[in-house]
């Protein structure tokens, strides 16, 4: 999925944090209920503008950023 096509960043937008296309859904807020094991259709539910495509768009946004930064972990 190319996620280009669903998530933008904007100065003037939610203070340039990366959203979701025509919304101002934080892509981070997604993530974050993704991660707390939230059903993607409990998020959609709670999130009604937001595209079923966006779940995807996330996720394939978040490995984009995992392969460019390296995040120290404990040992």
């Amino acid at each position: 999925m190319d996620w280009r096509a669903h998530i933008v960043v904007d100065p003037t937008v939610c203070h340039g944090k990366a959203c979701f296309r025509g919304t101002r859904i934080l892509v981070s807020v997604v993530l974050d209920n993704l991660a707390a094991g939230e059903p993607a259709e409990s998020i959609l539910e709670s999130y009604p503008s937001l595209p079923r495509e966006a779940i995807g768009a996330a996720i394939s946004y978040a490995a984009d950023l995992a392969r460019e930064r390296v995040v120290a972990l404990p040992a």
